[in-house]
């Protein structure tokens, strides 16, 4: 996979669809950010509208991430820990393809969460594994052969061993960055800062592109530094339904209701035509939500959260 390398660039603004049409190849192996929220809800969107397919996702808990580009037939093998939407419901399209082949056949490597945080930081710092307790015993030994055993030279007692993960594409939302592509987030940050490195190419979103005087005011909270990515996108509300910490509360009742079309394959696809097909990006998706709605959930997050940025 040979894709422009941009990171010594001083100015790495684009699109995300330019980013995504770039950096996003058929056949990449991607990793997203998010946890508990601030999900990569409009990246999902634009590599379905762009139909990139071929994919290997790696990840700890993808929802939107997983779960609908699955369901879009673009995913053949998934190194993951859980698909799913949390407290709206199930991953029924991950289930779909897991249980039925619908729409394919995907490949499963399972992993814990820690584990795939640990392979993600593995890779970030240039090691091909990181040793761990926490999988003796476990059954995803016997389900998964990459997860191996060796003996501590040290104190001859056995670890289990992970391998690193170097995605061909990083995809993570920050809460705000600067032209060159330096990337603070405000509140939980998962494994996006090991992602961003352990990464070949990576795409910094944001909800607010700013200038670089005001990153430095803060510069402990610099958790991505602009050395390490290769595109900068601002994309405000790029996460809806989820929310995004200190920027926008959560859409439980736009996400349940979501979540009843994605229960039947055919209420998945008809869902996808209304909103991903029929709008031209992601800017069209949040007119269609109405701003008005946006706007209240804004609010209701900066009431108990007081704005960072």
């Amino acid at each position: 996979m040979a894709c422009p390398d941009n990171k010594k660039k001083t100015d790495k603004r684009m699109s995300l669809s330019e980013a995504v049409a770039t950096y996003v190849q058929p056949g990449s192996s991607i990793v997203f950010s998010g946890m508990g929220g601030a999900q990569c809800v409009a990246h999902t969107h634009e590599i379905i509208r762009q139909k990139i397919g071929g994919l290997t996702l790696i990840g700890d808990s993808p929802c939107e991430t997983g779960d609908m580009l699955i369901g879009a037939g673009l995913v053949k093998k998934a190194e993951i820990a859980w698909c799913g939407y949390a407290v709206a419901g199930l991953g029924y399209n991950f289930r779909r393809a897991v249980e039925k082949g619908i729409p394919q056949e995907v490949e499963l490597e399972e992993y814990s969460n820690y584990g795939i945080g640990l392979r993600l930081l593995a890779g970030a710092m240039g090691l091909p594994f990181l040793p761990t307790k926490s999988f003796l015993g476990s059954d995803l030994m016997t389900y998964n052969p990459n997860i191996r055993q060796m003996q501590d030279p040290y104190t001859g007692e056995t670890v289990a061993l992970v391998p690193a993960a170097t995605p061909d594409v990083a995809l993570v939302h920050c809460s705000r960055a600067d032209k060159h592509g330096n990337a603070q987030t405000f509140g939980f940050s998962a494994n996006e800062e090991n992602a961003a490195r352990a990464a070949k190419y990576t795409i910094v979103t944001c909800e607010k592109l700013v200038d670089t005087d005001i990153i430095r005011q803060t510069p402990n909270q610099t958790i991505i530094p602009g050395y390490a990515v290769d595109a900068v996108v601002e994309v405000p509300f790029a996460c809806h339904p989820w929310n995004y910490p200190y920027a926008y509360a959560y859409d439980l009742p736009f996400h349940c209701d979501q979540m009843k079309a994605f229960r039947t394959r055919e209420g998945f696809l008809e869902w996808l035509d209304e909103w991903c097909w029929s709008v031209k990006d992601w800017n069209g998706y949040l007119e269609k939500v109405g701003y008005d709605r946006l706007f209240r959930l804004a609010q209701i997050e900066q009431r108990f959260n007081k704005t960072a940025f």
